[in-house]
């Protein structure tokens, strides 16, 4: 485990990043790399590694302020005068840079030109939603991984189409919850106790005030730091936008504005349903799930010791919790997954369904308690008997220490198989 007195920089340097052998990839033959995440999950520390290997020329960060008003005054001018292999921080800043960025590539299309991140869904912004499309390769940073943190490699999604867990020693209780409490940014995994939740208590209204002021023009700011806490009490649920509106008090064609400014700047992911032909009818409303489930706790004002006197709060928070585990394995795996969840309108489900390229699926369904039924398994064997030899697997993650086989495709897993 890392020990947490480091600072939230040399945590970031210390702890290798899982994409990074992807990153090296894109480097070799792809004119531009963007890397892309939310704030503070790592970005800068990794590319300036990439940059201190010699695989990056030169480092430029749109943060610096001279820098900054020389991109934006001049962007052709100021693209024209890099020299080299340079990385550019924070591109989002300055949205005409990437069409700067294109002309250039498209006069010389040498491999690792450029390396830009971006703390904003650049490629969902209007203005350069198709300026480097087919120029550039696009990866995903999201906070540390468990496994990361572990300083270990998890090939828990590879593992699920190809071979049980191998044995562990199990996680207790409480490191599970500490676990979830913790979540998995740099500076939150950096801290503990009140300076930890004083971190993640200014997180979002600091992204709100930057990220979501610099790419959209939100009359209500105030509105959107509300709006997270709201969702946060809906993480690992349904969306009901009508109901979510009501809380709000914001109408809904709003509502799904901020959603979408939400899921650019990397606070809130919607886990989309699942729509393959089973014979049944298929509920179609994707899932919200909060990106950080340490941020969802501090915005829950949830602890290590009220989630252990009241076990009904962690069901939500653990599905969630998992989820994201499952989203950020899937950027590095050797699978190339798309994970969705399903649910019928009759009632039985998965929590994450993992289609793979060539058609093959897994079913995740997650349990808070230390024991499993037969009952857990109903979402999972219709997905079995629907799908038939494209079903892999179907695992229900539980809380126990061991491994069950509950059918010749489905079984039990200790929640630990995602990061041991």
């Amino acid at each position: 485990m890392v020990d947490f007195t480091h600072d939230a920089g040399t945590i970031s340097m210390m702890l290798a990043r899982h994409i990074t052998p992807l990153l090296r990839e894109s480097i070799g033959d792809s004119p531009v790399t963007l890397l892309i995440g939310a704030r503070q999950a790592g970005k800068s520390t990794l590319v300036q590694s990439l940059v201190a290997e010699g695989l990056v020329g030169s480092y430029l960060t749109l943060d610096d302020g001279v820098t900054l008003a020389a991109a934006a005054s001049d962007p052709d001018g100021f693209v024209a005068g890099l020299e080299g292999a340079v990385a550019i921080d924070e591109a989002q800043r300055v949205p005409a840079l990437l069409l700067a960025v294109k002309a250039s590539v498209d006069r010389d299309r040498r491999a690792g030109r450029f390396v830009l991140t971006g703390s904003a869904n650049v490629l969902l912004l209007p203005q350069v939603s198709e300026s480097l499309a087919g120029r550039m390769e696009t990866h995903v940073l999201w906070p540390f991984s468990q496994g990361e943190i572990d300083d270990r490699e998890e090939r828990f999604v590879d593992r699920l189409f190809s071979g049980a867990p191998r044995p562990n020693q199990p996680t207790s209780g409480r490191e599970l919850l500490e676990r979830v409490v913790r979540g998995g940014f740099p500076p939150a995994v950096a801290r503990s106790g009140r300076r930890r939740d004083a971190w993640l208590g200014a997180y979002v209204d600091a992204v709100v005030q930057r990220e979501v002021r610099e790419i959209a023009n939100v009359d209500r700011l105030t509105t959107l730091p509300r709006l997270v806490a709201l969702l946060a009490a809906r993480t690992g649920s349904l969306l009901n936008a009508a109901e979510i509106s009501r809380s709000a008090g914001i109408p809904q064609t709003t509502l799904q504005r901020y959603l979408t400014l939400l899921e650019h700047v990397f606070l809130v992911v919607r886990l989309p349903a699942w729509h393959a032909i089973l014979g049944k009818r298929l509920v179609r409303s994707p899932k919200l799930h909060l990106v950080d489930s340490g941020l969802a706790c501090q915005l829950l004002g949830l602890s290590v010791d009220r989630l252990r006197r009241d076990p009904t709060l962690l069901g939500p928070l653990l599905e969630s919790f998992v989820g994201m585990e499952l989203v950020k394995q899937a950027s590095w795996s050797d699978r190339r997954v798309r994970i969705h969840h399903f649910r019928t309108s009759a009632g039985p489900g998965v929590d994450f369904l993992l289609e793979d390229r060539d058609g093959t699926v897994a079913g995740i369904e997650v349990k808070a308690g230390a024991t499993v039924g037969a009952g857990d398994f109903a979402g999972l064997r219709l997905l079995e008997q629907g799908l038939g030899e494209r079903f892999v697997r179907g695992v229900v993650l539980y809380a126990g220490p061991t491994v069950v086989p509950f059918g010749e495709r489905l079984a039990a897993w200790p929640i630990d198989a995602l990061w041991a």
